[in-house]
């Protein structure tokens, strides 16, 4: 069976219903909201820069609130049940020390957001100090998050090839 991989950066969401699809990222700071509805077999994944609600900001594109409404909306067009959605968050690192933790304000911006619209958070992996690749699997709500080193310079190999720096994690 082939998967075809749908990768999204910031700024993006995609949903699907597509049994054979993943969509993957790589995360630091920035979170990424893995939303599935287990009956209806939809799913959708985004991954936000900013945590704000300012809908004026000319990055509205990548706040949290204008990306996570985005998701929501879409899982619902394709027939998911809003009292059904569970999600699975991820990312949130604190990559830069000396800097503010926007990871921590963007974590904890997706939580409360799910808390008051009333979806469940099952699972996921947030905080500390490393980025993270992720491949989510819309149609079954399957996550698989490697975790990925910091460097200082850019590899010299694809990133596809990256050797596995542990810490591996898969959320059926």
């Amino acid at each position: 069976m082939d998967i075809q991989r749908i990768n999204i950066v910031q700024g993006e969401y995609h949903v699907s219903g597509e049994p054979n699809l993943a969509i993957t990222t790589l995360l630091g700071s920035c979170v990424a909201a893995c939303i599935n509805d287990p009956v209806a077999k939809v799913g959708g994944m985004n991954h936000f820069l900013l945590p704000g609600e300012d809908t004026s900001s000319p990055l509205v594109a990548r706040h949290g609130v204008y990306l996570m409404e985005l998701l929501i909306n879409g899982l619902l067009k394709l027939g998911a049940g809003r009292h059904r959605l569970e999600a699975k968050l991820f990312g949130g690192a604190r990559t830069m020390q000396g800097l503010g933790d926007y990871g921590a304000e963007n974590a904890r911006f997706a939580q409360e957001f799910l808390r008051r619209e009333g979806i469940a958070v099952v699972g996921g992996s947030l905080g500390g100090e490393i980025g993270r690749r992720i491949q989510f699997w819309p149609a079954t709500g399957r996550v698989r998050q490697k975790l990925a080193r910091a460097t200082e310079e850019a590899p010299r190999f694809p990133a596809a090839s990256l050797p596995d720096a542990g810490g591996d994690l898969e959320l059926f």
